[in-house]
């Protein structure tokens, strides 16, 4: 089996990178070890997707690019929030490409190597007794536990660094081997009538005065903080931890069930982390569980080590980078390795990330392995700045990073992705993910509109139509860096139906426009099993998204119905020619107002 791109993982980070890949009109094989996408975020799972926002602490910071693709799909087409449909729909996006061959239930055992470059890799899918030798190019680890590059030899580290050696005030004196935990979640429902529940002999028994740091006040989803195992070997002890972790989620739910005084819960940590209302309090005796994870949400394991490696530095001053591909903004959120053990710490101390920071692409491969990229919770940082990178949001938006910097490097001819670091590769690159609608902190578009004069019927004072040529696709806000304005960054019409029109001073060929609509950065927007957090999004096609529009030029016209995306791209027929393009907003899913940050002509 031969590909351009062998993505070995198909959690957020592997399936973006092979996305991207496969888009950018590259072969792509992703080898994925479950019988389901989307890893933690998959009904195996179920652990919502956060990011740069930060559960709407910083509003409008929402990753672009194909995760929100993916969130928005999700939204229009699971409203009632299913975990299984989202697997079916990460399936259906996958299954939809044909540049992808998708490998399910298939584990990466072995590679071929030729001095420092990976030839070829082995997998193994017991079920169908098959064995798979794919060669490639290149390679993506997105395995989360490293098992690709381990495989391959890959520089890796587990555990925390001691602060002297980055500089870390937030780093132990003495690195060691620690890491956050992993945690199995649970969901339960409320019925018309009492429900009793009986826990094993073998569940753990708490007291409230175990969990007085712990916010258990939610029932229909819990809990993050059920997490054990970082003080054991997250990847080889797995088997241990699956088993404690399950002893504690049926020990919590018979706390909370059958002994838990409600209304006596001192801590609201988790709704104080979301920032909103806390949860009524409301008694438990018709609630049952409806499933219990039998997979643990994996944490941390290895972290690969490039040319770069990420610390706290560079996420606490915000830093940019002349190669960055993406960017991040969680918290620097750590958790005590003991887990629920560690009954007097706090389950999560999150130190405020002031600004967004950038993400280079030295980061996102191996400093030994010439071709091998890795994208998710195993990129090149140390243990405090992955406490950051970790979110599966930023996952996501690194994966589409490093599918696209693969695509480039196999146009290029590259033997490896050192070669990328260049001024005019780099620079086509960047420029790919932009156009592609990923987001880089200070980096512009060049010239989406190719120079034209910008006309429209209406504009407002925040939403100037030539906000459509500025090369930015989402409002900015200068706290989140330094190196970034307070502006909108797209044409707000005064009512509806609107125009606007690019116009050049002669006619040129148009093979393709594409238009960037608005999808509510500024609230949540994520599959998730908590109430209380889902209260917060719109369950269905955003407000401010344009719904039927349509777009003409040099005599072609595309009439639209129906639209909920950000990004759509339109293939014109060849020999149209045009010295004007017109988007004509006839109607959007709730805003007065049409809403574009993009018109770009190719």
């Amino acid at each position: 089996m031969t590909a351009d791109l062998c993505v070995a993982g198909g959690g957020m980070a592997g399936v973006c990178a092979a996305l991207a890949a496969a888009r950018n009109g590259r072969r792509v094989v992703l080898i994925q070890d479950r019988s389901v996408l989307g890893g933690n975020a998959s009904s195996e799972i179920r652990m919502h997707m956060v990011g740069a926002s930060c559960s709407g602490r910083r509003p409008g910071a929402r990753e672009s690019g194909l995760i929100d693709e993916i969130r928005v799909e999700d939204a229009v087409r699971n409203p009632q929030r299913s975990p299984a449909m989202f697997d079916l729909l990460l399936y259906d996006l996958v299954a939809r490409e044909p540049n992808i061959t998708l490998l399910f239930d298939t584990d990466c055992t072995g590679c071929d190597m030729e001095g420092s470059r990976i030839v070829a890799v082995h997998a193994v899918r017991q079920m169908t007794e098959e064995t798979f030798r794919i060669r490639a190019p290149f390679f993506a680890d997105c395995t989360g536990d490293g098992r690709l590059g381990v495989e391959a030899g890959a520089a890796f580290r587990m555990g925390r660094e001691a602060r002297e050696e980055y500089g870390e005030s937030l780093a132990p004196e003495m690195a060691d081997s620690r890491t956050l935990g992993s945690t199995i979640l649970f969901t339960a429902r409320r019925h018309d009538r009492p429900m009793p529940f009986a826990a094993p002999p073998w569940a753990r028994r708490f007291t409230e005065e175990d969990l007085a740091l712990r916010s258990h006040r939610e029932l229909e989803y819990g809990y993050w903080w059920v997490e054990w195992g970082g003080e054991l070997d997250t990847i080889r002890d797995n088997d241990r931890i699956r088993h404690e972790l399950l002893r504690i989620a049926l020990g919590v739910w018979d706390h909370v069930k059958n002994e838990c005084p409600r209304g006596a819960d001192p801590s609201a940590a988790y709704e104080k982390w979301l920032g909103g209302e806390e949860p009524k309090l409301e008694s438990p005796a018709n609630w049952a569980l409806d499933w219990v994870g039998a997979l643990p949400g994996k944490r941390e394991s290895r972290r690969f080590l490039g040319p770069h490696v990420l610390t706290q530095d560079d996420v606490l001053a915000g830093r940019t980078f002349r190669d960055q591909v993406a960017y991040g903004g969680w918290w620097i959120d750590l958790h005590p390795p003991a887990g629920v053990d560690a009954v007097r710490e706090y389950p999560s101390t999150q130190v405020e990330t002031p600004h967004l920071y950038g993400i280079p692409l030295r980061c996102l491969y191996s400093r030994n392995v010439e071709n091998l990229f890795f994208a998710g919770r195993n990129i090149s940082a140390t243990h405090i700045a992955f406490a950051s990178t970790r979110v599966m949001a930023t996952c996501a938006a690194v994966g589409q990073a490093v599918g696209s910097a693969a695509a480039v490097a196999v146009e290029h001819g590259f033997g490896g992705a050192p070669e990328l670091l260049a001024d005019a590769p780099l620079r086509v690159l960047q420029q790919r993910l932009l156009a592609q609608d990923a987001y880089l902190l200070d980096i512009r578009s060049e010239d989406p509109t190719w120079g034209a004069e910008i006309h429209a019927s209406s504009e407002t004072p925040q939403g100037p139509a030539a906000a459509l040529g500025d090369g930015i696709t989402r409002r900015t806000r200068a706290q989140w860096n330094p190196s970034l304005d307070e502006a909108s960054h797209q044409w707000m019409s005064a009512a509806l139906p609107a125009w606007v029109a690019l116009r050049w001073p002669s006619p040129r060929p148009v093979r393709r426009i594409q238009l960037i609509f608005d999808t509510g950065f500024e609230r949540e927007l994520t599959l998730s099993m908590s109430d209380l957090y889902s209260s917060r999004m719109v369950r269905g096609p955003q407000p401010e998204t344009v719904r039927e529009y349509t777009i003409e030029a040099g005599g072609w016209r595309a009439d639209v119905t129906g639209n909920y995306q950000r990004r759509r791209v339109h293939e014109l027929p060849e020999g149209i020619v045009a010295s004007s393009v017109r988007l004509t907003v006839h109607a959007t899913h709730g805003a007065p107002e049409a809403r574009v940050f993009e018109i770009r002509v190719n």
